[in-house]
C-alpha cells in the first residue's frame, strides 16, 4: 500500500524553526521527485519545495528560498523539509507528494501521490 505520512508540524512563534518529515512506503523511492506543497484557508495549494531523488536537485518557491530546506534520506524513504525564520504567512497545512519521474517540479498536478497535511501555525 503507497502511503506518505507527514509529521513535524506544529505552533511556532515568528523566527522559530519546524523540521517536517515525509515518511513514505509502498514505491519506489529513489526513482520519485518528493515535493512539499502548503494550503493556506481559503487559498490554492502552493508549491514550496520538492527534490528529485535520484540526483538529489532541489527547488524552492522565491517566498522560502533561504529558509527552507529540503533533503531525503533513501535508506528511510523519508523526506524533510527543514524551516527556519518562519513569519506568519507560512501558516497552513503542509503536504509531502510523490511521482516517479522527473516532472514540472512544483505543479502540484503534476504529483499522483499525496499524504494527508500536517497543520503549521506561526504566531506573531
Amino acid at each position: 500500500e503507497v502511503q506518505l505520512v507527514e509529521s513535524g508540524g506544529g505552533l511556532v512563534q515568528a523566527g522559530g524553526s519546524l523540521r517536517l518529515s515525509c515518511q513514505t512506503s509502498g514505491f519506489s523511492f529513489e526513482d520519485h521527485m518528493i515535493g512539499w506543497f502548503r494550503q493556506a484557508p481559503g487559498k490554492e495549494r502552493e508549491g514550496v519545495s520538492c527534490i528529485r531523488n535520484i540526483d538529489g536537485l532541489t527547488t524552492y518557491a522565491d517566498s522560502v528560498k533561504g529558509r527552507f530546506t529540503i533533503s531525503s534520506d533513501d535508506a528511510k524513504y523519508t523526506a524533510y523539509l527543514q524551516m527556519d525564520s518562519l513569519k506568519p504567512e507560512d501558516t497552513a497545512v503542509y503536504y509531502c507528494a510523490a511521482r516517479k519521474g522527473v516532472g514540472p517540479t512544483l505543479g502540484a498536478s503534476w504529483y499522483d501521490l499525496w499524504g494527508k497535511g500536517t497543520q503549521v501555525t506561526v504566531s506573531s
